[in-house]
């Protein structure tokens, strides 16, 4: 299984939108999130987290295939945030995002945190997250009476 990643560019939006949307409208039937589901996004809005100066967004490949899409955020101090990963879900319990967490480690080495946060009732997320050595915050924030983020931070210093 090879998994790579590549910087995701302007032209890239409209495969990114699509990729994202079949990813999170699962979740968005489930807990109906209508505000701030990534399914409701729009390609403009795709374009415009692509061009922002604070954040890196990248296709993520398998055995050539793009697959799904991980935004990195730069904050101050070394701390850097996954904004979103995705895998479309008929790639979904490979080990993909696993490596790709391997591999944005490696891109940004100089990193002594970083954060994320997830839909809480989804524990095979919360899970993948824990084993990667993620640790919750004790953060919450409810979207709605269905869905609650939690936060998660992992020190590297």
């Amino acid at each position: 299984m090879e998994v790579s990643l590549s910087k995701a560019e302007v032209k890239d939006a409209a495969a990114i939108h699509e990729m994202q949307t079949r990813a999170f409208l699962p979740l968005l039937e489930k807990y109906q999130d209508h505000e701030t589901n990534p399914a409701n996004e729009t390609v403009d809005r795709t374009v415009e987290r692509i061009n922002q100066a604070d954040a890196d967004n990248y296709l993520i490949r398998y055995s050539g295939v793009a697959v799904g899409a991980v935004r990195v955020v730069r904050k101050d101090n070394a701390t850097y945030r996954v904004g979103r990963i995705f895998i479309l879900p008929e790639y979904q319990g490979l080990g993909i995002a696993q490596r790709v967490f391997a591999l944005i480690e490696r891109i940004y080495a100089d990193a002594k945190v970083w954060e994320l946060d997830t839909v809480m009732q989804e524990q095979r997320n919360c899970y993948l997250y824990e084993k990667l050595g993620y640790r919750r915050t004790g953060g919450t924030k409810e979207i709605n009476d269905k869905l609650t983020l939690c936060f998660y931070e992992k020190n590297l210093v």
